[in-house]
Formats: structure tokens, sequence, C-alpha cells
């Protein structure tokens, strides 16, 4: 995006005061002038101005989008803003000057002595679905609840017709899931060390399997699909005429449709835990019905090949102690006994999720 004279004046204005003004703009550094290094993150601009008499120079950066994780706007902020607030603290380090960014007309807007972002969303009625759940683990399960679940399924499979060929931001989702800090690695590093009811040794063996899985799903990038991230109980409310709205989509438009598919239908089997080691009853029904909806919806019976790594991820979120410290020994034993078995298959068997629970 090109600069204008006239904008970059503007934001000198608001980032150092009335008196900035602009002298001159210049290029500096190239990639020709790098030696052996020709990889470079953006192409730097000198600008020239004068504050109160004094003359000063800054160096006006950005970030190019790239896949090692900077492919969006968000990705290369985070790292700005990094550099922005420790550059200052390291001895001999070239000190920032200014933050901001560019909006789409080109506005050159600063940002000054951020701290913390917010979000602000809109308000909108309805229940959280777990809720729903949990009346229907006391024995009051209707018809509509079942309606709801074919509902999500026909959602989702809506949302994930959207496709999109790229093959590194797959692999990027795929990284992501093994190994983020909010994802298996993160959440994993997050449970009591050593934990008993799953003890190191067996932390590993399901880390060297996650490996092989990490592997086998590079060659799965075609399914690269817009998501949710998240889709889970408690970002869903729903309202008595059966419409619905969903909360906090995560970690990035993009991925694999087995995340949101594993995420919701993982949730029928920890609400049906409660009751017995199996999934059986109420719960097995609406688990069912919202696969077998999905399923004839998309046809995407590919997706029974990549999901398994998937259930592991959520299983571990909805067994952690931390984010679910409530859950009877029983529960918790039944959903590792899940994660465990489901890596063995090549293709999971949902018809037949009770097998995973041996």
């Amino acid at each position: 995006m090109d600069i204008s004279l006239e904008k970059l004046q503007i934001f000198l204005k608001q980032a150092f005061g009335e008196e900035a003004r602009l002298i001159g703009v210049g290029e500096i550094g190239s990639l020709d002038e790098q030696g052996m290094k020709d990889f470079g993150y953006g192409k730097p601009l000198l600008i020239h101005y004068d504050l109160k008499g004094e003359q000063k120079s800054v160096v006006f950066s950005t970030m190019r989008g790239d896949k090692y994780g900077h492919q969006f706007y968000w990705d290369r902020a985070a790292i700005l803003m990094f550099q922005y607030e420790t550059a200052g603290r390291m001895e001999k380090h070239a000190r920032p000057q200014g933050l901001g960014y560019l909006d789409e007309e080109g506005n050159l807007i600063p940002v000054n002595k951020p701290r913390e972002f917010f979000l602000l969303t809109e308000k909108v009625e309805g229940r959280d679905y777990f809720l729903d759940l949990e009346r229907i683990r006391k024995g009051e399960a209707r018809e509509e609840d079942f309606k709801l679940a074919r509902d999500f399924a026909r959602w989702l499979a809506r949302v994930h017709a959207h496709k999109k060929e790229d093959v590194d931001l797959y692999l990027r989702r795929i990284r992501d899931l093994i190994g983020h800090s909010e994802c298996i690695w993160g959440i994993i590093d997050a449970y009591p060390y050593p934990y008993n009811y799953f003890p190191p040794e067996k932390f590993i063996a399901l880390e060297k399997k996650l490996v092989d899985w990490r592997w086998k799903l590079r060659h799965f990038a075609q399914r690269l699909s817009a998501v949710h991230g998240d889709f889970h109980p408690w970002n869903v409310l729903v309202r008595d005429n059966g419409d619905f709205t969903v909360l906090d989509r995560s970690r990035g438009e993009w991925g694999e449709p087995a995340d949101d598919v594993a995420t919701m239908s993982c949730n029928y089997l920890l609400f049906g835990l409660y009751d017995k080691p199996r999934l059986s009853g109420n719960f097995e029904k609406l688990y069912l019905s919202f696969w077998d909806t999905y399923l004839e919806e998309t046809n995407d019976r590919e997706m029974l090949k990549v999901i398994a790594p998937f259930y592991v991820f959520r299983g571990l979120v909805i067994a952690s102690p931390e984010w679910y410290p409530n859950h009877p020994e029983e529960v918790r034993k039944g959903l590792f006994r899940f994660l465990e078995n489901v890596l063995e298959d090549e293709v999971f068997d949902y018809k037949n999720i009770n097998k995973y629970m041996d």
C-alpha cells in the first residue's frame, strides 16, 4: 500500500504533536544490500521530520505476510507490538518511537502507550446450550433437542462448504493443533505434574503418536475450509424458537472441519459419561443425530481419516482438572480412555464410539 506524504504528515502531528513537520522520505536498505541474506520481512522507509526546530529521523517498518505464521495482519501486529513493548528495555537496542496501523484508506493511525486491547460485541439473547445438556442429563430430553443437534450439523456443513486453496495455511493449522500453547502441547503442559489419572509415560506415548498423525495429515491440505474454531456448548446461545447464535470464533478463519465436528460431538460424550462409562441413551442419540446429519449434508467421509487428533485435543481440554475441576474420577478416566484409543484407528468408527471406551 502506497503512503501519501499528506497522510504521513497527519500521522506525525498525531504521534508527536502539532509542531511536527515532515521534511522528507527515502528508502533505507534493500535486499541487494543485505549480502548473503536474501529474505526480508518488509521494506523500511527513512522519515525525516522537524520538531520544535530539531531535526529527527525515524525508520518506518511494516511486515509482509508469509507462511511462517504471519499470514494475517493480526499475526504481524503481535510481532510489532512485542518489538514496541520490549526493544527499549534492552541495552544498546534501537529505541522504538511509535506504534500504529494503516487503515483501509491508507491512513496512518497511531496507537499510544498500549497496555491491553478490548473488543465490543453485540448483546445476543439466549441461554447457554450447556444448560440444555444438563437438563437432558436429568432425564428431560425433548424432540427439539435432537432437532437442534441436527441444525448444528447443517449449520457447520454450510460453514465448511467455503473452501480455500492454501497448503501452507493448512499445515500451519495442523502444526498449531499439535504444538500451539492453546492446543495439545500447551494443554498437556498445564496439567498437574505428575498427574495421577494420566502419568507422564502416558503423555509421552500420546505425544509420539501425535507426531505420526501430524505427518499423516500433511496429505489432506485440500481440506482447508472456513471454520468456527471453538464450537462447544459454552459458546452457543440457544432460544426457545429453535434458533441459536455462536460466540468466540477462535484460532483463525480457516482450518480443518474435523475440529468443529470433534469439539461439539465430544461434549455429548462428556455429558453421557456422567451416567455410564459408555455413551448411551439420549446423549448417544444426540451424538448420532449430529454426526449422521453432518455426513448426509457433506458426504465428507474423508473426515473420518483425520479427526482422531482433533478428538485428542478436545478430549484433553474437557478432561483437564484446570478447566473442568469438578468431574468425578470415572468421567475423567473415561475421557482419557477415549483419547488414547481413538489414535489407534486409521479411520474413526463414529457409529461405534464405544469401542474406544474400553
